[in-house]
Order: C-alpha cells, then structure tokens, then sequence
C-alpha cells in the first residue's frame, strides 16, 4: 500500500493555465484526496506556485503572506483594461514618442520602492458580494475595490529596449505586478502593459526548486515522486521549531492542554507566535501559538500519522 503523500510540492506554473487548474492536475497525477495553492498565477504568468496536498492543505495559511519575487517584462505605450496583454486596448503610444533615457526611466522605477497605495485591479480573483471581480468586470459591471497598502522591498532593471523593460521585483503578497507595471506607465506619461510575467520566488521557496507538470507526472509513474516533495516541518522553514519529548507527544496525541512548563528550552516564538512540534524523526505533530497572558498554548492545528 502507497504511503500517503502529506507535503509540499513546488510547480512551476505553465503559461495560459489558470492556478485552478494547475491544482486539478497535480490532484490527478498524485491521486491525492486533497491539495491547494497557496497563491494565484494569473492565467498568461508563469513559475513559482507553492501545492499542499493532504494533511498540508491545513499548513495553507502559513504561505499566504510571504513575499514573493518576479521576473516581469512591461511594455511601454499601450493601456488595456486588464493591465496586461490579454486585454482590450484602451489607448496607443507611437515608439517613436517614446524616448525615455535610462535615467529617467530608473528614477520612475524607484519611486515605487517601499510601502506604497496600489488600486487593486478591476480584473482580478478578489470578491465583491460573493464574486471574483473579473466575472463582474466582463459582465460591464465592473468594481473597484479601495487601495490597499502593499510593500515593495526592491525594484531591479535588467534591461530596456524601448518599448520593452525587462525588471525583477521583491514585493509583499497581495502586490499585483500588473497594477506596477500600469502605475509605472502612468508615472512615465505614456501608459504600460504587463507582456509576461514569471514568479521566481514564494515564501522563501525558489524556482530552482520546482518542478513542471509533465515532470511530475513522470515522477509519479516512476514511484520517485516523495523524492521531489518537501515535508510538512521542513515546508515550515521559518518557524521556530520544538522536539516533543514523550510526554508532550502524549498530550498532544489526545489533544490535552499544553502549558509553558511542557516546552523546555523553547525557540523563540516567531512575530506572529507560532512554532511547531515535531518528534525525533521530524514529523510535524502540531503548530502551537502563544496565548497571550496565559500560561498555555493554542492549538493551531495537529496532525496524527
């Protein structure tokens, strides 16, 4: 019998496949009860998507707020409705009109470094009343939502041939790589697109490390498929991390109270007050979270073999 698969797997995300359906096929070729992203790739992007599948599925909450890193080309001159290539044109720049010298080019670009107000776009996965906003947005109704709040940690040109720029960006979740490139064109006076996109990092998980569909695929055929899956307490690679001792694994098998005396010699809880508990072997048997002014810890959840 086939031991269960309870982990992570990270893809990297074929182009003009949406993340829904990168998940359908990973659930087929794995033949797994569950699994989950924990971020969406629009359908055109490529790269970096983190797959739980199984009991890991539970661990999503912990991926949905790390940075991410991208390598992306924006195409100066041309406005559609979606911010990106697949949309509708709105409005066209002659390249001829466009003579922007590096200088100028790399100051706009600065001016989008740290913490900055993003319009989340109108075609987009975010809800109104219960609806992902591009099915509005087609339907001609479209809705936009307040600016959110987003932080971009560092902006790097890697090459211009107008009207192409090609740049990699380090950015909190959340920030969309379309509206940047848009907001750019605005701050630049002639408009922009999105022309690719390619994810190369997600919470601290690099495209070096994924692997295709059709790889998996192959893997999984061959039975070496847990070779390229990376464990639920390894996945967890920047909580503080505490090895039960025998009684601490019994309260936990029975999902007994577990107070501040039970942890000897704690890490330090992380920013958010989460660690996790393996045994001896690294298997993750429970995420703990501090419970403010108390003596005892929450359960955040508990895995069992």
């Amino acid at each position: 019998m086939q031991q269960e698969l309870n982990g992570i797997f990270v893809i990297d995300k074929p182009s003009d496949i949406t993340s829904a359906r990168v998940v359908a096929c990973v659930k087929k070729v794995l033949n797994v009860r569950k699994a989950g992203h924990t971020g969406t790739l629009d359908p055109f992007a490529t790269g970096v998507m983190i797959c739980c599948v199984n009991q890991s599925t539970r661990l999503a909450r912990f991926f949905l707020h790390g940075n991410k890193k991208y390598e992306a080309v924006l195409h100066l001159g041309i406005e559609t409705d979606t911010q990106d290539s697949t949309g509708s044109v709105l409005s066209k720049v002659e390249i001829q009109n466009l003579d922007f010298d590096e200088n100028t080019i790399a100051t706009v670009f600065k001016r989008f470094e740290g913490g900055i107000e993003q319009l989340p776009p109108v075609y987009s996965a975010l809800k109104h009343e219960g609806v992902p906003l591009y099915k509005l947005a087609r339907k001609g109704t479209p809705v936009q939502k307040p600016a959110r709040r987003v932080f971009i940690s560092f902006m790097k040109i890697l090459d211009i041939n107008l009207p192409r720029i090609r740049f990699e960006v380090s950015c909190s979740a959340g920030t969309y790589i379309r509206t940047l490139a848009a907001d750019i064109g605005t701050a630049l006076g002639c408009g922009a697109l999105l022309e690719s996109l390619r994810r190369t990092e997600s919470n601290g998980f690099a495209i070096e490390e994924a692997i295709t569909l059709p790889e998996m695929e192959s893997l999984a055929l061959s039975g070496k498929i847990s070779d390229r899956m990376t464990g639920m307490a390894d996945a967890l690679r920047e909580m503080p991390n505490h090895v039960a001792d025998d009684m601490l694994m019994e309260k936990i098998k029975y999902g007994r109270p577990v107070t501040k005396k039970d942890i000897i010699s704690p890490e330090p809880v992380g920013p958010e007050g989460f660690f996790k508990v393996v045994d001896a072997n690294n298997n993750l048997l429970a995420v703990l979270g501090d419970k403010k002014r108390s003596d005892m810890y929450n359960y955040c959840c508990v895995f069992h073999k």
